[in-house]
């Protein structure tokens, strides 16, 4: 290494540690500035998931290729960025959620290698919705509420809905049963996951009948899971420094499995 080398290295490691502080204020800070950034990057993940759930719509149009690989560029910069802002990239590599967002990438990179895995793209609805980002941002009011509950369980639904969808399109559509394009893939799995059933379009041979029953099961578990946190009595989070159960009575002074003392804040004075 020269010298001239040797004189640049640290200005060079100066700036970039300078770059990553500056993404961290911006992705996990509290500043006006930093709420503002979050809630445009907000803005382009659901810009993002409508594209994914329109894809089937317009893959037959001269744009889409384009428009794949701008949306491959947009996550990478996003998913590149939200990395250097976290502690170690090691370790925000590691996360569940990255994982899945980074598969998605990876279908939007090779999209004519990966895409029979295309329908996977909607995961991102899953993600972006179970991240501490979005509840950081827009969730904080409703963090460790009803709502956080409900808006969970209904993310998992409708993501659930455009997989399935997204799976019996791929495999099925052409083949004998019914299901000429899209609308009828989502029809099929809406009424499977109703058990309504009409019987106007059904999945042909054993693997069909397998994978309606798969939606059916599956998707009445998530549906009856949305219901409940919905409309079960609210019950707050707050660990017992005890026995560790999490789910209290909103007025509890005891905890009911270990009668320790419970002191679970709230707002009133």
């Amino acid at each position: 290494m020269t010298s001239d080398q040797l004189r640049k290295t640290p200005d060079r490691t100066r700036a970039f540690r300078r770059f990553r502080a500056k993404l961290r204020a911006l992705y996990h800070g509290e500043s006006p500035q930093a709420v503002r950034f979050r809630l445009a990057v907000i803005g382009v993940d659901l810009a993002l998931i409508a594209f994914f759930i329109a894809a089937p719509f317009l893959r037959d149009s001269r744009l889409f290729l384009p428009l794949d690989l701008a949306v491959a560029a947009i996550l990478a910069t996003d998913l590149a960025a939200r990395a250097l802002a976290w502690r170690t990239v090691k370790d925000w590599i590691r996360r569940p959620i990255v994982m899945v967002d980074l598969f998605v990438l990876l279908t939007l990179l090779l999209p004519t290698v990966l895409i029979n895995l295309a329908f996977l793209r909607v995961l991102r609805i899953w993600t972006l919705f179970n991240s501490e980002f979005f509840w950081d941002t827009v969730g904080h009011r409703f963090d460790d509420t009803r709502w956080e509950d409900v808006i969970r369980a209904a993310a998992t639904l409708i993501t659930f809905v455009f997989v399935a969808t997204g799976f019996v399109y791929t495999i099925y559509v052409g083949e004998d049963g019914g299901v000429s394009g899209y609308v009828d893939a989502l029809y099929f799995t809406v009424t499977s996951l109703t058990t309504t059933g009409y019987g106007d379009i059904i999945l042909p041979g054993v693997s069909g009948r397998l994978i309606s029953i798969v939606i059916m099961i599956a998707g009445i578990t998530l549906f009856v899971r949305f219901a409940q946190a919905l409309f079960r009595p609210y019950k707050v989070r707050f660990a017992c420094h005890v026995c560790g159960l999490m789910r209290h009575e909103p007025d509890a002074v005891h905890c009911k499995a270990c009668g320790a003392l419970l002191n679970i804040p709230n707002d009133e004075a």
